[in-house]
């Protein structure tokens, strides 16, 4: 009888410590684009027109217009892909925007400027936030949507940023 505990509570412990993981499993449609609409605070994670998942979202600083130079907290407007992941993200998790394009590039150079860079979706569980967007740039969700969001999200995921 006592085996029989023995192996409950290890089964119990396994199952406990496996869904305190931050890194999902996601086995439905696959991604095809993400959607961010600024002027809504909404993304959208979607299977060619159908949306899958929607998430209240927090922006740069100044999120009004599109990213032009490093350090005017705001968030890209245009179209991007998913170039990179970081599991060990400082916020959590985070998915890497191909932000700057060359275009970007071109016009903050010649402004004698630079585009900046390091735009991520990442997530937030932090202590609570006093401004609704707070960002340097970035889109932030919270930390449990983020586990999601990494999982359902490939690179090389196009990602179109609208006002």
């Amino acid at each position: 009888m006592w085996i029989f505990r023995l192996v409950a509570i290890f089964a119990l412990a396994f199952g406990l410590s496996a869904c305190a993981s931050k890194f999902k499993t996601y086995n439905g449609p696959a991604v095809t684009s993400v959607q961010v609409h600024k002027a809504d605070r909404k993304m959208y994670l979607l299977h060619h027109e159908k949306v899958l998942k929607s998430y209240n979202v927090a922006l740069g600083w100044a999120p009004t217009g599109h990213k032009a130079f490093e350090g005017d907290g705001k968030t890209p407007e245009g179209s991007y892909f998913i170039d990179r992941r970081n599991p060990n993200s400082e916020f959590h998790l985070s998915l890497g925007i191909s932000y700057p394009n060359p275009a970007d590039v071109a016009f903050a150079e010649a402004q004698g400027k630079r585009p900046g860079g390091d735009i991520f979706i990442h997530g937030w569980s932090r202590k609570p936030i006093k401004r609704r967007d707070w960002t340097a740039g970035c889109i932030s969700v919270k930390d449990r949507e983020m586990e999601m969001i990494y999982a359902m999200v490939r690179d090389g995921t196009p990602i179109h940023i609208l006002p």
